[in-house]
């Protein structure tokens, strides 16, 4: 079953009909991703989603994993911080929300706050280099959290133009420093928040979600979209001749 985010978590907290909306879908040997689940306060952008990074959180998770392993199913946390795509009223102080870059989502996209009505997205602030092994440190904690919780692994939500996935995608990266430019650097944070979770819960219970040919938010990699163009020009030519 892959993440499916579900709205159902009042205050980060999840409630007790998560475990049998898991426990439904779990079968014996199945493996059941979570819907994504936020590794910090700054990481949250979305209504009612599901934290990982405080007690009062692990402790609720236990009845949710617990329900699927009484079924038999494997357990994996999707481990989630939205960057750019949240607001001031999820964030801590009410700071702005963050990115690589600081770039503006573009029009038209909005976020739902507990104030209860859309809002138009805030235009991020770009991370400091200093602050960004406090978000690897995070996304550790959270995986080390997610097996205290009763998980038996995790996924690294690197996709659909979240954080991890801004900072890969150049439209949402131009940073002149050690985290942006080549293919490397870009990828530098992925790497660095990887080889973190692993040491705190070892690489056989890890896993990474990419999307590298996706336009969320358009937020993409120009390189990769031009391939897939000329691509699908040499489809199209073939199917002429």
């Amino acid at each position: 079953m892959a993440p499916l985010t579900r709205n159902r978590a009042p205050g980060t907290v999840p409630m007790p009909a998560m475990a049998t909306y898991y426990s439904q879908r779990a079968t014996a040997g199945g493996l059941v991703i979570s819907e994504a689940t936020c590794i910090s306060q700054q990481g949250q952008g979305y209504l009612n989603v599901p934290g990982i990074h405080c007690q009062e959180q692990v402790q609720a998770w236990r009845q949710v994993t617990a329900a699927v392993h009484a079924k038999g199913g494997i357990f994996f946390c999707q481990l989630w911080h939205v960057g750019s795509v949240s607001h001031p009223d999820y964030q801590p102080d009410g700071g702005l929300p963050v990115s690589p870059s600081g770039l503006p989502i573009p029009e038209g996209f909005t976020v739902v706050t507990p104030k209860g009505r859309p809002f138009p997205h805030p235009t991020p602030r770009a991370l400091e280099v200093a602050e960004l092994p406090g978000i690897v440190q995070d996304y550790a904690r959270a995986a080390a959290n997610a097996i205290a919780a009763g998980f038996d692994g995790v996924e690294i939500h690197g996709a659909n133009g979240y954080l991890l996935d801004q900072f890969w995608k150049d439209s949402s990266n131009q940073r002149t420093d050690a985290y942006g430019g080549s293919t490397e650097n870009k990828a530098r944070l992925i790497l660095e928040v990887m080889e973190a979770a692993a040491a705190a819960i070892g690489q056989d219970r890890l896993a990474l979600r990419l999307s590298p040919y996706t336009d969320n938010r358009s937020i993409r990699d120009d390189s990769i979209q031009r391939a897939i163009d000329k691509n699908v020009w040499l489809v199209q030519l073939g199917l002429l001749l």
